[in-house]
């Protein structure tokens, strides 16, 4: 109708109106969306900017869960099907984790620590219960071995290193990094790891007798068992390694610093964290803690007199 109308002016709006028993208000309507989009079209590109610039900031890796939870807590008000909907529309989604391969290579001569966790991942705060592995990153220069230290409050990744050879001396360095940058109380934390002949080195166990920290260990062969550490390698293949070929282990070491320090810790925020991330979640805690403390007053001296 619009188009013959445009077509022969002289006909008139008003008698072809009539003639189709379409409403006058009817078509102007009709012409107005054609002038402009509509106020939620309008939202639609606006919000669909902004979902591009979350993901693009995440390196790809956020699904919508996580980019509606970084808008609600800049202060846009959207519904998470909404976002769901813009991104299959701009075709845009989060890197989904695919299982990796263990690396634990046991001793069989070795003496075990008990499992103290009993696959309960959880402290009430920092530096009570930290989980370790190691694991292997593929590079054209040869194998890269990543350990890492977790803790399981608030999922920071604590300490990490990284070698060619995966021997006692790579997990003991990660370790010494973290007892650098936490300084835990002797008697309240424990070290969770696997079965490892790293871990059951001497040098290590030695080491964690030293600083007052209790050994723990998971059964033979059940990756549940360490299942927050093995969570951590998943995360790392998945949003920082899956797709890129590393020519040498200095690569791959830059990108994993990139990634852990640069992403992960500071800025990758979790559903279990309250859509916070690592560093941010413990930050949360000291001021709660902070807050909570009574204010030591110290009491007046009394005023002599003469």
């Amino acid at each position: 109708m619009t188009t013959l109308l445009d077509e022969h002016p002289h006909l008139g709006v008003e008698p072809v109106l009539r003639e189709l028993h379409i409403p006058s208000s009817t078509y102007y309507r009709w012409r107005q969306a054609e002038k402009e989009p509509c106020e939620r079209r309008r939202r639609d590109i606006e919000l669909t900017e902004w979902i591009r610039t979350v993901h693009d900031e995440s390196g790809g890796i956020y699904g919508s869960p996580r980019v509606h939870a970084v808008l609600q807590r800049e202060g846009t008000r959207v519904g998470r099907k909404r976002v769901e909907r813009l991104m299959r529309q701009a075709g845009l989604a989060g890197i989904s984790p695919r299982r990796g391969k263990g690396f634990t290579r046991r001793d069989p001569d070795a003496d075990l620590a008990p499992d103290l966790v009993k696959r309960d991942f959880t402290a009430p705060v920092p530096n009570r219960l930290w989980v370790t592995d190691l694991t292997m990153i593929t590079t054209l220069e040869g194998p890269l071995w990543l350990s890492a230290i977790r803790d399981a409050f608030s999922r920071r990744v604590v300490a990490w290193e990284t070698s060619a050879r995966a021997d006692a001396d790579l997990v003991l360095t990660t370790l010494e990094y973290a007892l650098a940058s936490r300084e835990p109380i002797a008697g309240e934390l424990i070290h969770h790891a696997d079965h490892g002949c790293q871990y059951t080195s001497v040098k290590l166990t030695t080491r964690l007798v030293r600083a007052g920290i209790q050994a723990s260990m998971g059964s033979v062969g059940d990756s549940f068992d360490n299942a927050l550490a093995e969570n951590l390698w998943m995360l790392i293949k998945t949003e920082c390694v899956r797709g890129r070929v590393f020519a040498t282990r200095a690569d791959a070491n830059l990108a994993l610093f990139q990634y852990l320090d640069g992403f992960y810790n500071p800025r990758r925020i979790q559903k279990r964290l309250g859509y916070l991330s690592p560093i941010e979640f413990e930050e949360k805690h000291y001021a709660n803690q902070a807050a909570a403390e009574p204010v030591n007053l110290k009491p007046r001296q009394p005023t002599l007199t003469s």
